[in-house]
């Protein structure tokens, strides 16, 4: 049976007490602090969660040891920073089984202070290690332009309306206390940056940081006992497509959104025009172009015109990325988990940055260079 709009909530919700440098707290700490947090948000205690996700390298029966939780479900799905949309997901389905109730999915992740962090190369017998790492890419900065370059030759996108992503989010930021850069930034200051990876300069990556998250999910049913405002979650999709750039479908779009986005419009019944707030996964500048186009909110090579027209900025038809962003908010290296935070800040009206009557919020994000990808529906309104 499918899964109806409306019949699973978010009803806990929280990241960890700091983000940003937090070089005392290991990855299971940061995790654990996001736990408890997320727990006291939902008034509940470890003996109340029979369900539990999280994201490698840290693995669920540590966590669950760890916090002192004893699941009937458990999911380690892992593939990459939508891996939390995924749960999402997933944990909707094993509460709509009947496997378990009550689902925590947590965080946590030394991106900036590495403590206990796990190195994560291409294994030299993985596709990667095999056919791209002998060329000489280093990571995400050089392996995303890939795409990059072919998609603004074939869109005349020029740097300035590629810089403009990155002031927008910097207007958001500027009205979260919590995120690590709050100064207003011009086209121009995006452009003086240090070069990183042509054509991204720094101020178009995202940031490095520590800090956690986590979610509990529950049946709508059950969620008018809790403390806080639901979030209804009204429908979810998800896709993969390569773990190699070079040998995507197409470089100006990504196949994994193309089919995760749509799949949560189909699932929730919503249109477009039903969308208050959105959030993209932005590691770099050029992810929330590629997310207008493919869930659809633009035309093919329309997106570049669309933000730089002022339509995603405060007081814009489609706020989107309102916490900042991973450019200017936070980003942990797998930042996912903290673009389903603010959907279910704003629509639970809390948000520092709380966009007008949001009932709507679609969270979409991304796993490795477009390998993956996770969307999640969410309202404060239960169909």
């Amino acid at each position: 049976m499918t899964i109806k709009p409306g019949e699973i909530a978010i009803v806990g919700a929280a990241e960890s007490t700091r983000i940003g440098a937090v070089p005392e707290m290991s990855q299971i700490m940061l995790h654990a602090d996001a736990a408890l947090n997320a727990m006291a948000d939902a008034g509940l205690k470890p003996s109340d969660i029979d369900g539990f996700a999280c994201v490698g390298p840290m693995m669920p029966q540590q966590l669950v040891h760890y916090l002192g939780i004893t699941p009937k479900w458990v999911d380690g799905t892992g593939v990459g920073g939508c891996s939390f949309m995924l749960h999402v997901r997933h944990a909707a389905a094993a509460i709509h089984a009947g496997y378990c109730k009550t689902v925590l999915i947590t965080h946590g992740e030394s991106g900036k202070s590495r403590i206990n962090a796990t190195p994560r190369p291409p294994e030299p017998q993985s596709l990667q290690g095999q056919f791209e790492a002998p060329f000489g890419p280093m990571g995400p900065p050089t392996l995303f332009p890939i795409p990059v370059l072919r998609y603004m030759k074939t869109y005349g996108v020029t740097h300035e309306q590629l810089a403009q992503v990155a002031v927008v989010q910097r207007e958001w930021a500027g009205k979260n206390p919590r995120a690590a850069f709050r100064d207003p930034i011009t086209i121009d200051d995006v452009l003086n940056s240090k070069m990183i990876a042509y054509p991204f300069r720094l101020l178009q990556c995202c940031l490095v940081t520590d800090g956690g998250g986590a979610l509990i999910l529950t049946s709508a049913d059950r969620a008018k006992d809790f403390p806080q405002k639901p979030a209804y979650i009204l429908g979810s999709g998800e896709s993969a497509e390569t773990t190699m750039v070079s040998q995507m479908e197409d470089f100006t779009s990504s196949r994994a959104f193309r089919v995760a986005g749509p799949e949560a419009f189909r699932m929730s019944g919503i249109k477009h025009a039903d969308v208050d707030h959105l959030m993209i996964y932005d590691a770099f500048a050029h992810l929330p172009l590629y997310g207008l186009e493919d869930l659809g909110f633009v035309g093919r090579g329309e997106a570049k015109d669309f933000i730089w027209e002022g339509n995603t900025r405060p007081g814009g038809k489609l706020p989107l990325n309102t916490n900042g962003g991973g450019l200017s908010y936070t980003h942990t290296g797998m930042y996912g988990m903290f673009a389903l935070q603010e959907s279910v800040r704003q629509v639970r009206g809390i948000a520092p940055a709380q966009v007008p009557d949001v009932k709507v919020s679609v969270c979409h994000g991304v796993g490795g260079m477009f390998s993956a990808s996770g969307t999640v529906v969410l309202s404060n309104e239960r169909p």
